[in-house]
């Protein structure tokens, strides 16, 4: 198994070398500072598309996976779908008069996020069960999607389809352009990310594993339709990456990018124990001024036991502030 890792100082020794002819005239990842990191990733792309190379990957096999929240598109102060989620509970209260005293729906009515907090995963689960759910797929694609094309970021006044990584965006062309299939494999919603994923990243629908609830066929006023219940069937995140890729793409990938422990066993099963070249990344979120610092103390996207066993694994580091000229689209 071949492994890339800037640590390794053979390995960059060829990197130097072997990318610098690689984008000599074409940069394809003009959004990233010259170094370690952007030759890694060039040279792993450069080795497993150079036919003739002991390290060359037929096409069927060149499988990427990306997360969304914190490595595509920005996660504080807290996950986009998340707030999604309270939006809802705001305009749905009306019709639930017990939210007013029942939490988490309580406390995301009177604005008190300690105890939102408190109510921990369980308590988000349930909220977004409750505000996901009784209505078809399609209505529920058009809440989503009404809803994300007025929402701004609390931080950067801007829509959040409009605080995607230039880099990352860039890594994915860059990709596709050498036959990967790219796919997003999320903790976020599959339905929820999938009406816009292929305009802002160029990842089609079916290209999206994520987490889902279950759906129900019916027959309403005569015309068939999928119906959204309350009931978690799947959470794609964690140990369910590895589950979600299995069942969704059939593939292990021979790349995989994340940000947080989240992400721990998806790079895990791309690049333990697998033949030939893998390359496994975290988004290292180091740049307070132009997003977010942010590693070990959070409560979304926490890297902690991923930026241990780093090293170790030959993960590669993407260090925000020191590898990315910039970060979002100009």
């Amino acid at each position: 198994m071949i492994r890339f890792s800037c640590s390794s100082l053979t390995v960059v020794a060829a990197v130097v070398v072997v990318a610098g002819a690689a984008y000599a005239d074409v940069d394809p990842l003009p959004s990233w500072n010259d170094g370690d990191t952007k030759s890694v990733i060039i040279t792993f792309v450069e080795s497993v598309t150079t036919e003739g190379s002991a390290s060359f990957v037929d096409e069927n096999a060149r499988i990427a996976t990306f997360d969304n929240d914190g490595t595509l598109w920005v996660e504080q102060p807290m996950y986009t779908q998340l707030a999604f989620a309270f939006d809802q509970v705001k305009a749905m209260a009306d019709a639930h008069p017990e939210w007013k005293t029942t939490q988490p729906f309580q406390a995301v009515l009177e604005g008190d996020m300690k105890t939102l907090g408190e109510a921990g995963e369980k308590g988000l689960l349930e909220m977004v069960a409750a505000t996901h759910s009784g209505m078809s797929t399609e209505e529920f694609e058009k809440t989503a999607s009404d809803w994300l094309s007025t929402a701004k970021h609390p931080k950067f006044d801007k829509p959040y389809t409009e605080l995607v990584y230039q880099p990352m965006i860039e890594l994915i062309d860059y990709l596709q352009e050498n036959d990967f299939k790219t796919f997003i494999v999320s903790g976020g919603g599959i339905e929820f990310m999938r009406p816009w994923t292929e305009e802002v990243y160029n990842i089609p629908p079916e290209q999206v594993v994520g987490s889902s609830i279950t759906t129900e066929f019916k027959m309403v006023d005569g015309k068939p339709a999928l119906m959204r219940t309350n009931k978690i069937d799947f959470i794609d995140d964690k140990a369910g990456k590895p589950v979600g890729i299995n069942s969704h793409i059939g593939h292990r990938p021979i790349a995989a990018f994340g940000n947080s422990d989240g992400d721990f066993e998806m790079l895990q099963y791309t690049t333990i124990g697998a033949d030939g070249p893998r390359l496994g990344a975290f988004v290292h979120h180091t740049d307070n001024e132009r997003e977010f610092a942010y590693d070990r103390d959070t409560h979304f996207g926490k890297l902690d036991k991923g930026l241990d066993a780093a090293e170790e694994n030959g993960w590669l580091l993407i260090d925000m502030k020191a590898d990315w000229k910039t970060v979002f689209p100009e």
